[in-house]
């Protein structure tokens, strides 16, 4: 359990012991994903060189820094290595990113996730051995090209060839329980959750019915899920 220390102002402040994540490169994509966090609860420390964007997040973020992210003595100096979870956000300078987790890399980070601008950056990355190498703006191209082809009302990939795609309940599913209808076996897809109108939403199994105007959830093959949603 990591304990750590920040300093501000000259006075102390300590983030939770539990929970807690750095957040360096507070843009677009590492302040969406600093907010959501504490949204969510997550105690986070904010790491960006602007003093423009560290001022813009002060008193959003549970602490935020300007600080030089890929020198070690400043991210010692953060206690950065009693952090669990890192997150490098930084996007519009490659070699700033690289240096930077590399430094966290010889620091011994336990999980390190990096934003990748491009496949040669990723691949460096992953090279240098970050545990988590994410592409935000490749994912979300590809997630919109599915909505865009296709029917559905949502699409997530959750792993290359598998998807987790929101959909209109089909026609031939309406008035019968799942478990009789055999969607399953015809069709390489399982239903995994539904909604009636702005009802919550729930699990879907066998005595589930579903009738005209349900969202369903449908887990399978990329293709096949897409497909299903297709149908009328």
């Amino acid at each position: 359990m990591a304990k750590f220390s920040l300093f501000a102002s000259g006075a102390p402040r300590r983030i939770a012991e539990a929970d807690s994540v750095a957040v360096i490169g507070l843009g677009r994509f590492g302040s969406a994903l600093a907010l959501e966090l504490m949204s969510g609860g997550t105690e986070v420390l904010g790491v960006d060189l602007s003093e423009d964007l560290v001022q813009a997040h002060n008193g959003e973020l549970t602490q935020v820094v300007r600080a030089d992210a890929t020198r070690e003595e400043a991210l010692r100096q953060l206690a950065i290595d009693e952090f669990d979870r890192v997150v490098v956000a930084i996007g519009d300078d490659v070699s700033a990113s690289i240096l930077t987790c590399s430094v966290l890399l010889s620091m011994g980070i336990p999980v390190i996730w990096a934003k990748a601008v491009d496949d040669r950056h990723g691949l460096i990355l992953e090279q240098l051995g970050v545990h988590h190498v994410i592409y935000p703006e490749k994912d979300m191209g590809r997630r919109v090209a599915h909505l865009v082809r296709g029917a559905a009302l949502d699409f997530i990939e959750v792993a290359p060839g598998y998807a987790l795609v929101k959909t209109a309940a089909p026609s031939f599913l309406h008035g019968r329980r799942l478990g009789d209808t055999g969607v399953r076996a015809s069709h390489g897809i399982t239903v995994a959750a539904f909604q009636h109108g702005e009802e919550p939403w729930r699990n879907a199994d066998n005595a589930t019915v579903l009738v005209d105007g349900d969202t369903i959830l449908v887990v399978g093959p990329t293709e096949k899920a897409e497909q299903f949603a297709q149908l009328p």
